[in-house]
């Protein structure tokens, strides 16, 4: 059984890492320290970070207040990584600061089609025949 909980608490320190680098990151975000015109006065939301195993290597979801210039802003973040990893490391008390790799994350989006599909007159029209039937089953 040991190595399960070993197993257990490696996944949480992961888990743990990589929130700790996401709430730096948006500090850092919000505080302004980055300086470029294509993150300046755009709000962008880190929903999650994802570490790999070895704690090396992080990757930063982001997603640009609206989805607006999406690609504009994770390529600026890409641009200034290595400024954003030694902010980081300060920030956080690691034995090695991890690179970090920024990536678009559609979750938001890919959620507002999903509700703009429920909310559409089929999807309604669908369900409300599935709740005729379980009424005419009982």
């Amino acid at each position: 059984m040991p190595r399960m909980s070993s197993r257990l608490s490696s996944t949480h320190r992961i888990e743990r890492v990589g929130e700790l680098i996401r709430q730096a990151i948006a500090e850092i975000l919000t505080r302004g320290d980055i300086l470029d015109p294509a993150l300046d006065r755009r709000p962008v939301t880190i929903p999650a970070v994802r570490m790999s195993p070895d704690l090396k290597l992080a990757t930063v979801s982001v997603t640009p207040l609206g989805g607006r210039n999406s690609e504009a802003t994770v390529a600026a973040l890409n641009r200034h990584k290595k400024e954003l990893r030694a902010l980081v490391a300060h920030r956080i008390n690691l034995k090695f600061a991890p690179d970090l790799r920024f990536a678009f994350d559609a979750t938001f989006d890919a959620q507002a089609r999903i509700d703009t599909l429920l909310k559409s007159p089929e999807v309604a029209r669908d369900l409300r025949g599935r709740k005729a039937e379980r009424t005419d089953e009982t």
